[in-house]
């Protein structure tokens, strides 16, 4: 693989990213018992980045989707609530992912980062409101956050398996892992 064609994957991940975060800000939440939850479909680009791109260049993916979606409509605090978010599910589903790469699924790993995803939220939610008992969301946005999360990898799984593209470059970061 060139250097060309990685560089045109990770901008195509990320505008990807970018329009389904955008696409899914439209649709109103579905989840009338947990305001302010979503699915988490941008998403689905993290987790492809992650099993199909080298720990740098998915986290650049990550980093690309929430400037650009910040930059597409956000404000200060959608990129606060965001960037806490999206990089504490990322970490944690490099983790989960490396740990356990034997025992864990990409449903898994994608359900990890769901939790996360609204752990990260709700913290900078507390911090702002200086109180923890935001933190009492937490069950019921953990609950989503998995289900999300399992929907996520589910559809993550499939592409993987069956778009050329994403085999190509899941193959080689396999092929680059085992190398090193």
């Amino acid at each position: 693989m060139t250097k060309s064609q990685k560089m045109i994957y990770i901008a195509l991940l990320a505008a990807q990213g970018v329009v389904l975060s955008l696409v899914e800000r439209m649709i109103p939440s579905p989840f009338v018992f947990a305001p302010g939850a979503k699915l988490g479909i941008g998403n689905l680009i993290t987790i492809i980045a992650i099993y199909t791109l080298p720990f740098k260049d998915s986290f650049t993916v990550v980093w690309m989707r929430l400037l650009m979606t910040t930059l597409l409509g956000g404000t200060l605090s959608t990129f606060l609530y965001s960037c806490v978010g999206a990089l504490l599910s990322y970490i944690g589903m490099l983790v989960i992912k490396l740990l356990g790469s034997n025992k864990v699924s990409v449903i898994g790993v994608s359900a990890t980062g769901g939790i996360l995803h609204n752990l990260g939220q709700l913290i900078v939610a507390s911090t702002i409101a200086q109180s923890w008992t935001v933190l009492l969301y937490l069950p019921i946005l953990s609950f989503m956050g998995i289900m999300a999360g399992i929907a996520n990898g589910i559809i993550a799984n499939y592409m993987m398996a069956h778009i050329n593209t994403l085999k190509f470059f899941r193959k080689n970061q396999l092929k680059n892992k085992t190398s090193h």
